[in-house]
């Protein structure tokens, strides 16, 4: 009897060579081995690149983390949580937890418990974002050699590890690197329910997307129409499956979105603190207004202290990704993969319905596309560093969609693919070389980097052409390989700036200053004296908008040194208010040359010096909160610097309604609060009216202008 053959296992069409597998032992051994070696069908350079691009993503994320100052914003929130858990749970600002910040807490989170594990310090806030980062680089990888293969793989992890903007905001403690770490771990879980067809793997991915929204509100949003219809148009399964499906990820998600927000809004006011940034003081209010329509609508009744919406990333519009400050921080294979993922689908065309490829394209495509537009069109407050969201999709596109164009140009007929490859590579590397010839004067790196993008980029393009038509494979290989290089000397050249310099806590970016806020402006000022997470003394002053004084160490000393302003402005910015002083909010405060912050708001025109922190301290005389000011930046540079709760009366930029009057004279009557920051005038009637009224009442503390004294006997 003759015994049939099973079929040949197919093909991989990933232009690499692989090794014959061996016979799998199952063991752990053989486990471990693979870890490091990769799978016995990849090839064998495969796993060592990956490892390669890991630890080059580790090294750009941690280089000389002594720099590193964070955003002192959200430093002092999770120092806050390592002193109170309930601050803690909420996100406040202040261990007292007067006001929380104007985000969800779950990056917080996981920075308090990382400082609460191993003590607060600079290096136990960014061993998250390190991990996170260096997490979604392995993450990208293993979900495009899952459908495109190892080389595409390893062109996407090297493209997202490389994105300027990407490499400046993993390098602080703003949310974004978690952002994108749970939006990948929900496309994973989504692409697995695609191919099975199962509903748990969907669920999951609803669940990631939840988290997501928990770290950023609605930004984790913009990716679920791409999910949506990647599912419903390519999944294994009946029409009547996938809706059930998706009806059923869709509870998931907002289950897993919506717990916290409820929990808290059913909580009376009166035993949590006030919700930063809303107008109403309840997180849904932050969702549908500050942190939703009011970032994509700019100014409206809904928003309260968004203001006019203003942009860090120049004027809204199509063009708003290419211009002089986001250029290069994210647009430099923005061609190439607007390229790749019109002709990629063009391949794709005909195959199945079920095809993971084109379903893998779909859902990349969807990601850069929604992210682009969402992006380039959003009015409300915009800060370059938004963008590292989209970094995933273009890095995917580039990787898959490029193998995809260099195997049919090899394979197809010239008439038809002769100018696609080619095309792109000639269009991006250009691209790359105006980009590139913005920055010349600013050093060495970037007129290297020019050469290096013209010349390969040339090459590449001639040795396509060429290898196309001698028919030399081997030539046409070493052309896509001279293409990567000129399109990754551009990114390259500023992601090493981005690691190698001080960076802006407020409003991150990578490489030189072109325009705008762009750039690495507003270093990390004077380090403590002391190490991370005990005392130590401030040295000297530090930049208004990088941050505190002490970076992320713990609160040092007051024996020397100035705290200073860690805001950005949202009411419009000029160039000449982008210097590295950094630049503060309309009536939140301001920085003077000797370092001291402005109080802004009620406090406007007063100065908070380390001399006042130090008398604050000595005359706190039990009360819970240090000082009252009038925005976050103030409080969270005391905090930082004192170590003691303060409290925030208007939110972020000096507007929110936290305090009222009768709220100030309950705290002052239990003996929760003796002093309070305040200037000639406020913002709003509230404002206004406490301003008016501790000065009638309180008393003024001669050597510090702008502050007052309470005590129960001066509340009626």
């Amino acid at each position: 009897m003759t015994t049939l053959a099973p079929p040949p296992a197919p093909v991989r069409d990933d232009g690499a060579r692989h090794r014959s597998a061996p016979p799998a032992d199952g063991g752990l051994a053989s486990r471990a081995r693979r870890l490091f070696t990769g799978a016995p069908e990849d090839p064998r350079w495969a796993r060592p690149a990956l490892w390669a691009i890991l630890v080059l993503a580790t090294a750009l994320y941690a280089w000389n983390l002594s720099s590193i100052t964070g955003n002192t914003f959200y430093d002092a929130a999770v120092y806050s949580g390592t002193k109170s858990w309930k601050a803690f749970f909420f996100g406040a600002l202040d261990a007292g937890s007067f006001i929380t910040v104007d985000k969800p807490p779950f990056a917080l989170w996981v920075m308090g418990l990382s400082a609460r594990a191993f003590g607060y310090g600079t290096w136990q806030l960014m061993l998250p974002m390190v991990a996170v980062g260096t997490g979604s680089v392995a993450l990208l990888y293993r979900l495009v050699k899952r459908d495109f293969g190892a080389v595409a793989a390893t062109i996407s992890a090297l493209a997202l590890t490389l994105t300027p903007i990407t490499v400046a905001i993993t390098r602080d403690t703003n949310p974004d690197p978690i952002l994108v770490f749970l939006m990948l771990l929900g496309a994973a879980a989504l692409l697995k329910s695609v191919r099975t067809g199962r509903l748990m793997p969907l669920v999951w991915s609803g669940v990631a997307i939840g988290f997501a929204f928990n770290t950023k509100m609605m930004q984790a949003y913009v990716v679920l129409p791409a999910f949506f219809l990647v599912y419903l148009w390519a999944a294994n399964a009946s029409l009547g499956k996938r809706i059930r499906n998706l009806a059923v990820g869709t509870v998931a998600l907002i289950v897993s979105s919506a717990w916290w927000m409820v929990v808290v809004d059913l909580i009376p006011a009166s035993s949590r603190p006030y919700i930063g940034g809303s107008t109403d003081n309840t997180v849904w209010d932050l969702v549908i207004g500050y942190n939703g329509f009011g970032r994509i609508f700019g100014a409206s009744s809904s928003v309260g202290s968004q203001g006019n919406g203003a942009s860090f990333g120049g004027e809204a519009g199509l063009y708003r990704m290419f211009n002089d400050t986001m250029g290069g921080q994210i647009s430099w294979l923005i061609p190439f993969a607007a390229i790749a993922l019109v002709a990629g689908l063009v391949l794709r065309g005909r195959a199945p319905r079920t095809d993971a490829r084109r379903a893998a394209l779909m859902l990349w495509g969807g990601w850069f596309v929604l992210h682009y537009l969402t992006f380039a069109l959003a009015e409300g407050t915009f800060h370059p560093y938004y963008v590292t969201a989209m970094a995933p999709g273009i890095a995917a596109l580039t990787g898959a969609g490029g193998l995809m164009l260099h195997n049919a140009f090899r394979n197809g007929s010239a008439a038809k693919w002769g100018w696609v490859l080619p095309g792109a590579v000639a269009v991006s590397s250009v691209w790359a070389v105006v980009l590139l010839q913005r920055a010349s004067g600013s050093g060495t790196l970037y007129t290297v980097a020019e050469v290096v993008a013209g010349v390969a980029g040339a090459a590449s393009v001639i040795g396509l052409l060429v290898g196309r038509f001698t028919k030399r494979q081997r030539l046409m290989g070493v052309a896509a390989l001279a293409a990567v290089v000129a399109l990754l000397a551009g990114p390259a050249a500023y992601s090493a700036s981005a690691a190698t310099s001080s960076t802006n806590g407020t409003n991150p970016t990578a490489g030189p200053s072109t325009g705008g806020m762009g750039g690495m402006g507003g270093g990390g000022g004077q380090r403590p004296s002391g190490t991370d997470g005990g005392p130590g003394t401030n040295s000297g002053t530090t930049p208004s908008g990088s941050g505190d004084g002490q970076g992320m160490g713990g609160p040092p000393s007051n024996s020397g040194g100035t705290t200073a302003d860690g805001g950005s402005t949202q009411s419009g910015t000029t160039d000449s208010g982008t210097t590295e002083s950094g630049t503060t909010e309309s009536g939140a405060g301001s920085s003077t040359a000797d370092g001291r912050t402005g109080g802004g708001g009620m406090g406007g025109g007063t100065e908070v010096s380390s001399a006042m922190i130090t008398y604050l301290k000595k005359n706190q005389d039990g009360a819970t909160w240090l000082v009252a000011v009038a925005t976050d930046q103030t409080a969270s540079s005391i905090i930082l610097e004192s170590g003691e709760p303060v409290i925030s009366m208007g939110g972020w930029s000096g507007s929110d309604n936290a305090m009222t009057l009768a709220k100030l004279k309950s705290l002052v009557k239990a003996g929760k609060l003796h002093y309070i920051v305040v200037g000639d005038s406020g913002q709003g009637s509230s404002n206004s009216e406490i301003s008016t009224w501790v000065k009638a009442n309180g008393t003024a503390v001669s050597d510090y202008s702008g502050l007052y004294r309470l005590d129960a006997s001066d509340v009626g």
